[in-house]
């Protein structure tokens, strides 16, 4: 399989328009239009019924002390974890591409609408849901894409990458609310092939400088 984007190049820099956060100069951080990227596909193995997408962020500082922090960096040899932007079950087999904006237009305080999702698709929890549960404007059920959006004072820039996943079911077997641990867990045996694409991205000015 072989996956692609009209958005950014593989290896290369995800545009403010794809990301969640943006570079403000009085405030560090400010909403950016956290449009979906455009994804298309070549190459399906034989027999695939479905596919699903899903998109991490593997550099998630493990311990938020100096996130976000004033006077202070996340130190770059800071052991990291994932964190999950988009997880999407159900993409018809005939499908070969995703519009840019197709799922997600902006930001959307308190979370977006699931897990029913466009074109016959189901959209899994993404860790914002989490993240901005301690938030009183923010906390919500957050389905479906939402953007990079790194600390912005992290040493380090941080990689998203979206996978596609060709599977042998036409339907993933995963009921109601879910996320992508339950995803990863429920495509065990029904994997006939898979690609993937990276994009970096990060809110520390130095960084974006150097």
């Amino acid at each position: 399989m072989k996956l692609s984007s009209s958005s950014f190049r593989d290896q290369g820099r995800i545009p403010e328009r794809n990301a969640f956060g943006k570079v403000d100069a009085a405030a560090h951080v400010a909403l950016a239009g956290n449009v979906n990227p455009h994804l298309a596909w070549q190459d399906v193995p034989h027999g695939t019924q479905s596919f699903v997408l899903i998109c991490h962020d593997p550099d998630v500082p493990s311990r938020p002390d100096d996130v976000n922090q004033e006077g202070r960096e996340v130190p770059a040899d800071l052991p990291r974890v994932s964190f999950y932007h988009w997880v999407l079950v159900d993409i018809a087999p005939d499908t070969k591409e995703i519009a840019q904006g197709a799922y997600s237009k902006d930001v959307t305080p308190r979370g977006k609408a699931g897990p029913k999702g466009p074109n016959g698709t189901r959209q899994g929890l993404n860790s914002y849901t989490a993240w901005f549960a301690g938030d009183h404007d923010m906390k919500g059920d957050y389905y479906g894409y939402d953007g990079p959006c790194p600390p912005w004072n992290d040493a380090i820039q941080h990689r998203y990458i979206f996978t596609l996943y060709a599977l042998d079911v036409a339907q993933l077997a995963v009921d109601g609310t879910f996320d992508a641990e339950r995803v990863l867990k429920a495509m065990q045996g029904h994997i006939l092939g898979h690609a993937s694409i990276m994009g970096w991205y990060t809110l520390n000015p130095r960084l974006i400088k150097s």
